[in-house]
């Protein structure tokens, strides 16, 4: 048999001249490392452990799975293997796994099945988006929701509450966790249970974006509510006002945290869940798509052992995600690293985080006076609200301490005037603060569907797009849809940045309680690009699309 070491020098993929670096490694263990390398990809290797077996190897994005067969085996044994029926010929199953040679995955599914079992072999992560794609929970849900339906009509759902929401196996309980998981599945960052005045409607927020997921009967609402309350240790029995709470639960063999919010509306409790999946937060200031200008800057800016820098922008536009990636930058351990939070929303080993409690009289205000006797080299504060907090964390930046925190503006500029507008001191807000950076989040185009084409080029102008036009219009791409994407042409995020350096004329201006019109100019003169700047920049690189730029960039 040969080699995956042969069969991928044979086909090109990898030089000969890699064959030195073997000297004795297993065959398997010099794949591997191949692939950590970025010598080979997932799909190539995969391929060639299927031409080692002697199979064939399938790509299930574009392959025609029939639901018949995805239906033979439960989906529980599906993901236990990571296989997946895809074809039903006779007596015989075609199944799609990672390892044909795994006989336990092979006589489970043939017991199941009660058929013969041809394996091919797939690449395991477009293996387990296909099962996720065919063994979602929406369908589950669908059934559970029709089944809570006809039973709510004899009024036993209606009584749903506490006693029954502790039972595992109670259809209010097998509802919740359906919903919580699909969230999750779906790479959701919010899950909106929304009373209605005859359904209750449950929601999505993938990419930015809202869905509605489920419509459930009205009946069921308070059992819901209820169970979700259980679980993230709210009062189930205040009903006026609105609550906070934390919950964690397993999914995939991994724990993820869902932080809690209830409000009162006219027609019973909404309940929104925002998902804090540390899985998925990138750590590498690499990874932020910040261009090589606005890195540099940003970089000179934290490398510093003192001053104030600040993340700006709307709810959801990524900043603590920069913040806790830049904290991942500095932090080391001959430096003590403390953060004030409401709430802690990642946890980060190494790294004190403290959380507020107004409750308890412990506010960010007063945290933040407390950890200064701490030691600390660098704090992260959660959010700059009020004049008090803002003054401290000033006061902290100029006595050596280098200072992380977010601000609600529309722009960098805006921060030096809001500040300000705090009744700090025009000269401390110039001194102290070193680096600000407003952002937003845009979807990313599919790199599965994108189509090039060239926008018309007086549109383009009139967008202040720079271009010369000498050379035309530059080649654009707009969004498709295929099922990589649920057909929405886009997947996944990428944030848009403007990065704003204080330097001595813009310290004058703030001196001079400019507006930040003013701040903006002189900025833009010293090589600031602007969020529209930076959004056409990754529109020229094929990343986004200018319809998602003028949606989140005004």
């Amino acid at each position: 048999m040969a080699t995956l070491t042969e069969i991928l020098i044979l086909r090109g993929v990898v030089p000969i001249e890699q064959l030195d670096t073997l000297s004795g490694v297993e065959d398997e263990a010099w794949a591997r490392n191949l692939l950590e390398q970025g010598v080979v990809t997932p799909q190539q290797l995969a391929a060639a452990r299927a031409a080692q077996a002697g199979l064939p190897y399938v790509e299930l994005l574009e392959y025609p799975v029939d639901r018949a067969a995805v239906a033979l085996v439960p989906a529980a044994m599906c993901r236990r293997h990571s296989v997946l029926p895809i074809g039903l010929a006779g007596d015989a199953l075609t199944v799609a796994m990672v390892n044909p040679g795994d006989v336990f995955a092979l006589d489970d599914v043939r017991a199941a099945s009660r058929l013969k079992v041809k394996p091919v072999v797939a690449e395991l992560s477009d293996l387990q988006a296909a099962i996720d794609r065919f063994h979602r929970a929406d369908g589950e849900l669908s059934d559970l929701t029709s089944a809570l339906e006809e039973e709510s009509t004899s009024q036993e759902v209606a009584t749903l509450g506490v006693q029954e929401a502790f039972e595992d196996d109670a259809p209010i309980v097998r509802f919740v966790n359906l919903l919580i998981s699909q969230g999750i599945q779906d790479h959701a960052s919010d899950i909106h249970i929304e009373p209605g005045e005859r359904e209750l409607r449950v929601r999505y927020r993938i990419d930015g974006v809202l869905h509605e997921m489920q419509r459930a009967p009205k009946a069921i609402q308070n059992g819901v509510i209820s169970r979700l309350k259980i679980m993230s240790d709210i009062d189930i029995a205040e009903r006026r006002r609105p609550q906070d709470g934390r919950m964690s639960v397993s999914h995939g063999g991994r724990k993820i945290d869902l932080r809690v919010a209830t409000l009162p509306t006219v027609w019973g409790e909404k309940v929104v869940m925002r998902i804090l999946d540390n899985t998925n937060t990138s750590m590498a200031l690499s990874d932020l798509g910040l261009l090589e200008r606005n890195f540099e800057a940003y970089r000179s800016s934290y490398s510093k052992p003192y001053g104030m820098i600040l993340v700006t922008g709307p709810t959801g536009s990524g900043k603590s995600t920069t913040l806790y990636t830049t904290l991942n930058a500095v932090a080391k351990p001959e430096i003590n690293v403390i953060t004030v939070e409401d709430p802690v929303e990642y946890r980060m080993a190494g790294i004190n985080q403290v959380q507020v409690n107004p409750k308890a009289g412990l506010t960010f205000a007063s945290a933040l006076r407390s950890i200064l006797r701490s030691d600390p080299d660098v704090v992260l504060l959660g959010e700059i609200r009020d004049h008090e907090t803002a003054q401290i964390a000033i006061e902290a930046s100029l006595t050596g301490h280098l200072v992380l925190s977010t601000l609600h503006t529309n722009d960098a500029p805006s921060a030096v005037t809001r500040l300000i507008e705090m009744d700090i001191e025009p000269f401390l807000v110039g001194s102290a603060l070193d680096c600000v950076v407003a952002q937003r989040l845009a979807r990313r185009l599919c790199e599965r569907c994108k189509l090039p084409y060239e926008h018309d080029p007086r549109e383009l102008a009139a967008l202040r797009f720079e271009f010369a036009p000498e050379d035309g219009a530059p080649q654009l791409f707009r969004p498709n849809g295929c099922t990589s994407c649920s057909n929405t042409g886009y997947r996944g995020r990428l944030a848009v940045h403007e990065v704003m350096l204080v330097t001595e004329d813009i310290e004058r201006l703030a001196v001079a309680r400019a507006s930040s019109v003013e701040i903006t100019q002189t900025a833009v003169s010293q090589g600031m690009l602007t969020l529209r700047q930076d959004g056409w920049a990754k529109a020229r690189l094929g990343l986004t699309s200018v319809e998602e730029i003028l949606r989140v960039v005004a």
